[in-house]
């Protein structure tokens, strides 16, 4: 596949993610789970949109553009669950189908990032190289943080003792 194709491909894929992600926010009851998609969907629209722009300059220039950043917006979805985490009760109400669309969402961020880490290896272009090495990277954080959330609304108890990181010496 070539570059090109490559990065109408990603186009594609973050929209459809962050479609998929505003639909289980909508549905979710359960704040952990509903928060995690906005925020998820949030990020993929910012990809979707430095994508866009990115594709646009290179019909226009033929070559990776010198004024494109080669980054894009930071995501803050680790805080989402530190958060929301601190209450027991956010782990209670959530369904069978937030279950579900949290494993299916590490699906496609695992897939994202391996998507963007090859990507990146294919590229001449040090800029072009770093820039998809970014968007792995994120995709990695968003599916670590999806299965950090899976943990907490499956074994919240379990949850709250990793983070304490409570030893059996009491430390």
């Amino acid at each position: 596949m070539d570059r090109m194709s490559s990065i109408e491909l990603a186009i594609k894929n973050e929209k459809s993610e962050m479609e998929y992600y505003l639909n289980q926010a909508e549905r979710s009851n359960n704040p952990v789970a509903k928060a995690m998609f906005e925020n998820l969907a949030a990020d993929e629209k910012e990809h979707m949109a430095r994508l866009t722009h990115l594709h646009q300059k290179l019909i226009a220039d033929g070559s990776w553009p010198n004024d494109v950043p080669i980054e894009v917006a930071g995501t803050n979805i680790k805080t989402v669950l530190e958060k929301l985490g601190s209450d027991p009760l956010n782990a209670a109400n959530h369904d069978a189908d937030d279950l579900a669309a949290l494993k299916r969402g590490v699906d496609f961020e695992q897939n994202g990032a391996k998507f963007y880490a090859d990507l990146a290896e294919s590229c001449d272009n040090p800029q072009e190289a770093k820039f998809f090495r970014f968007l792995s990277g994120i995709e990695r954080e968003h599916m670590l943080s999806i299965k950090d959330s899976l943990f907490y609304l499956e074994d919240p108890q379990g949850w709250f003792e990793s983070k304490e990181h409570q030893g059996l010496d009491g430390a």
